[in-house]
């Protein structure tokens, strides 16, 4: 079901339509590479792209919007899950929020879910642009509330992708 665990893994968590794919194919540079719809739940299952022969980016169905039968969302769920619990490959987790709608409590949920299981998590703020200077730093401040530092991100403008690699990178340095 999964790749076979040798290459470390960085995954990308969020609500349906937070800009997951986006975030994956602007770090990549490949438009197209993950699929972007304008309709929520269209990611369905765990999608690994392989970077530079050298780790994979994870997307993880997304949560809260998609129009599905209940138990086809379970069943995401607790793919998700399971990926979440067992994956030993799994170096590094991208929670990320929608900067103009900020923490919904399955967000905070999953926020407690990976710090109980002892996972490693940043907090990426998307969509950025559609923010204007004080609607951001408001945006920010409520995020920073839960304790974390979100790192801002737009697809349109590239901002953020510079740091959002220096994570990448610092992480998967060996040790």
């Amino acid at each position: 079901m999964f790749p076979s665990g040798q290459l470390p893994e960085i995954a990308f968590l969020g609500r349906s339509n937070v800009g997951k794919s986006s975030l994956i194919n602007a770090l990549t540079g490949r438009d197209g590479l993950a699929f972007t719809s304008g309709t929520p739940g269209r990611t369905q299952t765990i999608n690994f792209y392989r970077i530079d022969a050298a780790f994979y980016f994870v997307d993880l169905p997304g949560y809260g919007y998609a129009r599905a039968p209940r138990r086809l969302a379970l069943a995401w769920n607790n793919l998700s899950e399971f990926y979440l619990r067992e994956r030993e490959a799994l170096k590094l987790s991208f929670l990320t929020l929608d900067s103009r709608r900020g923490w919904m409590e399955k967000d905070l949920d999953l926020k407690h879910r990976l710090e109980s299981l002892g996972r490693q998590y940043l907090v990426i703020a998307t969509k950025f642009d559609k923010l204007n200077r004080s609607e951001q730093e408001r945006g920010l401040r409520a995020i920073r509330k839960e304790g974390v530092e979100p790192l801002p991100f737009s697809a349109l403008t590239g901002r953020g992708a510079r740091e959002i690699w220096q994570a990448i990178t610092t992480t998967l340095q060996p040790r």
